[in-house]
């Protein structure tokens, strides 16, 4: 068995894709980059990296009976991440049951004797990569999606980019 790259993530639904899709799009176009595919939408909430393919089902087992508390992200600014070189969709705030999520995610690959991300974690979503810069953009209307629950995903590259899936076991 090889080793997969993975991560925790907000998913969005088909529903929640397409009031992204109708706020994002018109955004979007104006920023020069890449676009990223609608179908790779998501909200990261803790990155794995490589992580052996056999190890999964003990980690989707240890996760499988956490409880998630409802909780509504509001997007309301579209933003240029110099480092990254990306232009997001960004919330100015974590609701605190999101919050709450990420440290036990984190928790629980520190005691997988995993690294965790040492910064604030910013919800954000991924629009265009190789983004040009500019300033900061307030949104003239805010989306706000609800979530009661994530998924671990894994990144796959392939020709032309990388994609997401849904790890299932």
């Amino acid at each position: 068995m090889s080793d997969k790259r993975l991560f925790f993530a907000l998913w969005p639904d088909h529903r929640q894709r397409e009031r992204l899709r109708d706020l994002i799009g018109p955004v979007a176009k104006t920023i020069e980059g890449r676009a990223t595919d609608r179908r790779n939408w998501h909200i990261t909430l803790a990155y794995i990296g490589e992580f052996p393919e056999r190890r999964i089902p003990e980690l989707l087992q240890r996760l499988g009976t956490m409880h998630v508390e409802p909780f509504r992200v509001t997007f309301d600014r579209v933003e240029f991440w110099a480092r990254q070189r990306i232009a997001c969709l960004a919330a100015a705030t974590v609701p605190q049951e999101m919050q709450q999520l990420v440290d036990h995610l984190n928790g629980v690959l520190l005691d997988e004797g995993l690294n965790v991300e040492e910064r604030a974690f910013r919800p954000h979503m991924t629009l265009v990569r190789n983004a040009r810069p500019f300033e900061t953009e307030r949104l003239t209307q805010r989306v706000s999606l609800e979530w009661s629950g994530f998924e671990l995903l894994e990144s796959l590259r392939e020709p032309g980019g990388v994609s997401y899936r849904i790890v299932n076991i």
